[in-house]
């Protein structure tokens, strides 16, 4: 077990590396007191108060306008726990995919930008027609978004410059719009307790001298081979963290989605037998709505159906190619959450944030910029000023 709530199969590597565990600690015990691990905790103080956003929380449709971090874990948090939020929302996270609603004014419009200078964000909120109801989170500084929000006479919120978009889904920005879910943001934050959890922290240092190995095994494909439809999107917020942290000085690691049992349909063949430059992840959530089987539309050389419900046959699956890969010594780690809750999301935020940070720390790198993407945004600017 991972927590009461998630069940994790280890990678299973025999690695005695006493002296990398030990870096791996300190380090840990290090970032403890980092400034952006405050924001994991129950004890960060976001920058608004219940009464500034009680207003919002009377709408019942939001539209999200942000790029990468700005979107990605807000976005995850409402696909994973969406049988229990009735609130609807649209996130419009590229260009061209803006939707133009007859009742415009009837949303609310999120737009949330770190920077306050994101291209895109800045350009989609500028082709909404007749909008009316506005909230800005941004940087406090003399940005474009803030010039726009104060112009406007709108709501701001502080984005705390020191937590960076892909890091950011257990502050403000992933947990205001949570708190417009019907969520409660405390349910999410228990890292307190998690790091006093002796198998939570032994697996998270095993993970991540797991997947050290992997690399110097030149195995740079992280895929992710996810059965839980609703976890598509928690995958694109997995995605972002881990390139945009671990891509740098020619070393890195690809996160790819995989998803399945779809997938044992056209990429599976490759996995199994292709190029060996691969290890994974299988990821599953017990299923407790239960679409069974009709007994009366399965032939007799089906009858194993019979009885069986959905969730049933795709975790066979899952299981089948957990036992095909450990025969053919195919590195993976496996997941299953137990119970779909802001409890069980907000630890797999935390393992995997952590993860990351601890990952690059071994790689020697700076988990927290992403300088070559910053070459693509002056050369855009340039272009467009022509």
């Amino acid at each position: 077990m991972l927590t009461k709530n998630i069940r994790l199969k280890k990678f299973g590597i025999k690695n005695n590396k006493k002296k990398i565990k030990l870096i791996l600690l300190k380090n840990l015990s290090f970032y403890k007191n980092h400034k952006l691990i405050e924001s994991f905790s129950k004890n960060y103080v976001f920058d608004f108060s219940k009464s500034q956003i009680k207003k919002f929380k009377k709408f019942k449709r939001y539209n999200l306008i942000g790029m990468g971090g700005s979107s990605l874990g807000a976005k995850a948090i409402y696909s994973f726990l969406k049988p229990k939020i009735k609130k609807k929302f649209i996130f419009t996270d590229n260009l061209n995919s803006i939707e133009n609603h007859k009742k415009t004014n009837k949303y609310l419009n999120i737009i949330i930008s770190k920077s306050g200078n994101t291209l895109e964000t800045i350009s989609n909120y500028s082709t909404i027609k007749g909008k009316k109801n506005n909230l800005f989170i941004c940087e406090n500084s003399n940005n474009y978004i803030n010039l726009l929000a104060n112009k406007l006479k709108c709501e701001i919120v502080n984005h705390k410059n020191y937590i960076g978009g892909r890091y950011s889904v257990l502050s403000e920005v992933g947990m205001m719009p949570a708190i417009f879910m019907g969520l409660k943001p405390e349910k999410f934050k228990n890292i307190n307790n998690l790091i006093k959890n002796k198998k939570f922290i032994n697996a998270l240092i095993d993970s991540v001298v797991s997947i050290k190995y992997y690399l110097s095994k030149k195995k740079f494909n992280s895929i992710i081979l996810n059965y839980d439809e609703l976890s598509l999107d928690l995958f694109g917020w997995y995605q972002q963290l881990v390139a945009e942290s671990l891509g740098k000085n020619s070393k890195g690691v690809l996160p790819l989605i995989s998803t399945m049992p779809k997938d044992n349909h056209s990429l599976m063949q490759l996995y199994l037998d292709g190029p060996k430059n691969s290890f994974f992840t299988f990821f599953d959530v017990i299923d407790h709505d239960k679409k069974k089987i009709i007994n009366s539309e399965i032939l007799p050389s089906y009858n194993y159906l019979k009885n069986k419900n959905l969730y049933e046959i795709k975790y066979a699956q899952k299981k089948a190619t957990e036992i095909v890969f450990r025969k053919k010594n195919i590195p993976f780690r496996s997941f299953s959450v137990l119970l779909r809750s802001e409890e069980s999301l907000g630890e797999l935020f935390t393992f995997f944030m952590l993860e990351t940070i601890l990952l690059a720390n071994l790689m020697k790198i700076d988990p927290f910029n992403q300088p070559s993407v910053e070459l693509i945004k002056t050369e855009t600017k340039k272009i467009l000023k022509n």
